[in-house]
């Protein structure tokens, strides 16, 4: 059987991870041992902020929401229930943009949520 020689594809292999640990601080940039650690780390931290991110944007647009139908004399749970009764479904990315980018039809959407509320809920 012929000698099977690594070299091309060790290079590659440190190739690829080296590049991945571009503007890495000291030794962790170009030595293959050290990288390889930083890039393995690097990749566990970007998988779990994934999913991080979208639970941080869903808790800014609800600060949002909160903030914008405060002005209008509803409290958040008050409208997100306003709007279930209401029968509008419409998710709170979507309201949050609204809210910033065209008031005069987020203001109609919270006066329909009110009227779907009882009288003294709003009050």
């Amino acid at each position: 059987m012929a000698r099977v020689k690594r070299g091309v594809t060790s290079h590659a292999k440190h190739k690829k991870t080296l590049n991945a640990a571009k503007g890495f601080y000291g030794r962790r940039k170009n030595t293959i041992r050290t990288a390889k650690a930083a890039v393995d780390r690097s990749m566990q931290y970007a998988t779990r902020d994934r999913r991080a991110k979208k639970r941080v944007f869903r808790a800014l647009w609800i600060q949002r929401l909160n903030a914008a139908v405060r002005e209008l004399g509803l409290t958040y749970s008050r409208f997100i229930d306003g709007l279930a009764k209401a029968g509008i479904e419409i998710d709170r990315k979507v309201l949050s943009d609204l809210a910033i980018r065209e008031p005069e039809a987020f203001k109609t959407i919270v006066e329909k949520a009110k009227s779907a509320l009882p009288a003294a809920a709003t009050a």
